[in-house]
């Protein structure tokens, strides 16, 4: 299926409801009930050939078929680790996960957050999964993955060494829920290397679809405090960590036993009365379960003697787990992450729920991957979002008025690209004041002349960029990007926001003004009447391979434009545009109307090559595109660039005609079918194929 074909295909899909928690997408086609019936009906442990217990699936460096940590390992199932494995064991809770030999603390991280809370976790690990009812081998996760939630189906053999599991495990080493949920999570990001190393944030939005922030603790809000136990009073996930400053400081231990370079889950926030003052706490949670704070307010600390009874009721020795006071929170720990979930994900309407829009795009080079603002002469090429906000918030935190919002730029499967040598792009994002149209792609003429409103905090190399804003009711105009041009990548573009907003794609509609029919022979000049004559030869007609002659030996005598010469191709489509009679020759009339067509695109080409190079640049067709009167949307000018377009990203004159004119006969063909102009044409099978062959 073609790139746009099975875009369609999935826009159909999200609209008949495909894609949500309750009715997800089956990755790579795989039915779980389907396949666990096969297996129950065979009598046959289930093994996954799409993810297989092969050294490819561990990794691909580190972690590859040739290094040292992958030897010995043997993958087994639960059944062959321990004589009475169990799915779940008295519910999940935070001491099922513990980290193994996998550099996956983040997600780790963010697992042990999802314990805490049952609705949440319902949606990531489906009911009736077990080793004892119709066990034969197979589980499955879902996880949300970029405006859709996915189905991942696993065998249950997992990597072990010397009889153990390799990477997460439980406290007990009973229970396998985790180590098959990170089994499913390694399987859709193509092996379990691809995990090593990220935010909580991607773990908190895989697990919930909700939207992560991200605090600089060095440059927190003053009332962090209140955003904190407001978000946990929300059933928000909450993550932290400690910056490293070199290799050497990676999972080194303080001496107080915080752990650097290492993501910790924040599962609590309470005021206790301390002495005849407010004492603000946070609660901590290491995934590693063994190593923690030793500091004010750790486990059994003097300070606890000093509280009440009853504001005790939470704390108690659990390993991996600690209370610190905020103010030693703020001066250990370098950044806090929270993940403000989707009203579909809280169930309780005592929560206070965002608005949420969410949209996806590419960045293609030559068509839509134009860098940020530093590069003025492709900027304007990105795509671009239209943001309404009517309303002010309620109860702002600051005092003033404004509208509250958050936006996240997601690039696409970017941890699948690691075993090709790729990683995440550099990404932001930045916002503009508008006022106009909606349903024009600006050019660079606007962004000239206005000024940037906010921007993302910085462009990074994470898979997400996430900021939070305020600012006054109006039409503001979102533009993602990478932060060099002509970076390919897929990305999600998600606007929570406190109160109903307005989205929408800000993109040109698809239209065309063409010109009017065929030349009459009394308008033809006598000498080009005389010219004709000479070149169509006894059959008074010019073929395709005539035209291509014709036309070659004009363009060779110009040296202000480069072409490869027109081909044949291209001349058929010119024919085929013009020939009324069918026959595949054009008439002097009809040769008449092609050759103002030429000399119109021609002028149209000289006067966008700006830099008089003798091509034009993908930029530069763009605007003679439209010169050319065709309004295009982003989706169209990717294909015509990947079409038309030279590696070097130029299209010569002869290329830049065919565009045209194939378009023009396009646009022809539909508007003659939809005679009605309702937008929609009708084709039977011999319609279709004979349109397609023009």
């Amino acid at each position: 299926m073609t790139g746009m074909a099975s875009k369609l295909a999935k826009d159909r899909a999200a609209a008949a409801g495909f894609g949500s928690n309750s009715n997800a997408v089956k990755y790579l086609n795989q039915d779980f009930e389907a396949l666990r019936n096969q297996c129950l009906q065979a009598g046959k442990l289930f093994v996954d050939n799409s993810f297989p217990a092969v050294p490819e699936s561990l990794g691909f460096k580190e972690l590859g078929p040739n290094s040292s940590k992958t030897r010995g390992i043997q993958w087994k199932r639960p059944g062959e680790v321990c004589s009475n494995p169990k799915f779940i064991d008295a519910g999940a809770t935070r001491t099922d996960i513990c980290q193994g030999a996998l550099g996956d603390c983040w997600l780790l991280a963010a697992i042990a957050s999802l314990t805490l809370n049952e609705d949440v976790l319902a949606r990531v690990v489906p009911s009736g999964q077990s080793f004892k009812e119709n066990y034969v081998g197979i589980f499955h996760f879902q996880f949300w993955q970029f405006g859709e939630w996915v189905d991942v189906v696993v065998d249950d053999r997992l990597p072990t060494k010397d009889g153990e599991l390799v990477f997460v495990h439980t406290e007990e080493k009973t229970e396998f829920w985790s180590a098959l949920l990170e089994k499913a999570y390694a399987k859709m990001n193509g092996c379990y290397e691809a995990l090593s190393g990220g935010s909580t944030t991607e773990g908190f939005e895989d697990f919930t679809g909700g939207i992560a922030e991200m605090y600089d603790l060095k440059k927190a809000p003053k009332n962090l405090f209140q955003i904190i136990k407001k978000a946990l009073d929300s059933g928000s996930l909450l993550g932290c960590s400690i910056d490293i400053t070199s290799a050497s400081d990676s999972e080194a231990v303080t001496s107080q036993k915080l752990v650097k370079g290492h993501a910790y889950s924040l599962t609590g926030a309470e005021v206790v009365n301390y002495r005849g003052r407010a004492e603000q706490l946070i609660r901590v949670r290491n995934p590693w379960g063994q190593v923690e704070w030793t500091g004010a307010w750790s486990d059994n600390s003097p300070e606890w003697n000093s509280v009440e009874a009853s504001q005790r009721s939470n704390v108690k020795a659990e390993d991996g787990e600690f209370w610190m006071s905020f103010s030693d929170f703020m001066r250990h720990y370098s950044r806090l992450e929270i993940c403000n979930l989707t009203p579909d994900t809280l169930t309780s309407n005592d929560y206070k729920n965002w608005s949420v829009c969410n949209y996806h795009g590419t960045w293609r080079t030559g068509s839509t991957a134009g860098g940020c603002r530093n590069n003025p002469y492709t900027f304007w090429t990105n795509p671009q979002f239209v943001l309404k906000l009517e309303d002010v918030d309620d109860d702002p935190d600051d005092g003033e008025d404004g509208c509250t919002f958050l936006v996240g730029l997601i690039q696409k499967n970017r941890r699948r690209y690691r075993k090709m040598g790729e990683d995440m792009h550099t990404i932001g994002f930045a916002i503009y004041q508008f006022h106009g149209q909606r349903d024009v792609h600006l050019d660079k003429n606007f962004f000239l002349t206005h000024a940037q409103t906010a921007r993302s905090e910085t462009f990074i190399n994470l898979r997400e960029v996430c900021s939070r804003f305020k600012l006054p009711p109006g039409e503001y105009l979102v533009v993602p990007s990478t932060f060099e041009p002509h970076k390919n990548g897929d990305f999600c573009l998600r606007v929570f926001s406190e109160k109903q907003a307005e989205t929408q794609v800000c993109d040109d509609p698809i239209d065309a003004v063409l010109d009017e029919g065929l030349v009459s022979e009394d308008q033809i000049e006598t000498n080009f009447k005389n010219l004709f004559v000479r070149l169509a030869g006894q059959d008074n007609e010019i073929s395709a391979s005539e035209l291509k002659t014709i036309l070659n030996n004009v363009v060779s005598k110009r040296s202000d434009i480069k072409t490869d010469g027109f081909s044949l191709e291209t001349c058929r489509i010119m024919v085929n545009l013009m020939d009324d009679s069918g026959n595949g020759k054009l008439g002097m009339a009809e040769f008449a109307t092609l050759w103002k067509k030429v000399q119109k695109y021609l002028k149209i080409y000289k006067d966008n090559d700006l830099d008089q190079s003798g091509t034009m640049s993908t930029p530069e067709m763009r605007i003679a595109l439209k010169a050319a009167g065709f309004s295009l949307n982003n989706s169209i000018h990717q294909v015509l660039v990947a079409r038309y377009a030279d590696t070097d990203m130029t299209i010569d004159f002869d290329n830049f005609v065919a565009c045209l004119m194939r378009l023009e006969n396009m646009f022809r063909i539909f508007k003659k079918v939809d005679s009605a102009d309702t937008g929609f044409m009708e084709l039977n099978y011999f319609q279709w194929l004979s349109f397609a062959m023009i």
